[in-house]
């Protein structure tokens, strides 16, 4: 017998009770991204996506935004790669990275951001942690620090570290 029943249960419960926070943190997404898609798409999206994966029992609710973090990335690198495709060589999505975001004026294609943040796993595996969960999370720095089991002074620095990286990264194009 599998858990699938069970870790859909748990996927409804935890959705159910962070579903307000999810749909901030997906419009805080779309602020920056200005797609045409509505946080609750997102937030189904994201659903769908995190109903195919493991099970939740005993999740904290930031560990559960972490994960929610990381689909709502990928549903929004999905959306710009569709995007794409169907414009046969048209512009792909463009993001602003500023403000709390990456401290970037700048527009940036997300699926560029996609593999800038690919590469810096690469390298340095907590840096793309803390830029997935600042950027596309919305968590604060005490949030990360305590998802990460860090102190929040680590992920500050980690955060400058990564957006300088990031940005150098991005500017090379």
């Amino acid at each position: 017998m599998t858990d699938r029943p069970r870790h859909r249960e748990q996927l409804d419960e935890l959705v159910s009770s962070l579903y307000s926070t999810l749909c901030e943190i997906a419009g805080r997404a779309l602020e920056r991204h200005r797609g045409t898609i509505s946080p609750t798409d997102i937030v189904h999206d994201c659903y769908v996506k995190l109903a195919r994966g493991k099970a939740m029992k005993d999740l904290r609710p930031t560990e559960f935004v972490a994960l929610a973090s990381r689909a709502i990335r990928n549903v929004l690198v999905d959306r710009a790669r569709e995007r794409g495709a169907m414009k046969r060589g048209g512009r792909a999505k463009r993001v602003t990275l500023s403000g709390a975001s990456l401290a970037m004026d700048e527009e940036v294609d997300l699926l560029q951001l996609d593999l800038a943040l690919q590469k810096l796993t690469l390298l340095d595996e907590r840096q793309s942690r803390v830029v997935e969960l600042r950027f596309f999370g919305g968590l604060s720095h005490g949030e990360i620090a305590r998802h990460l089991k860090c102190s929040e002074r680590t992920v500050t620095s980690e955060w400058a570290m990564a957006k300088a990286w990031l940005h150098r990264e991005l500017a090379r194009g």
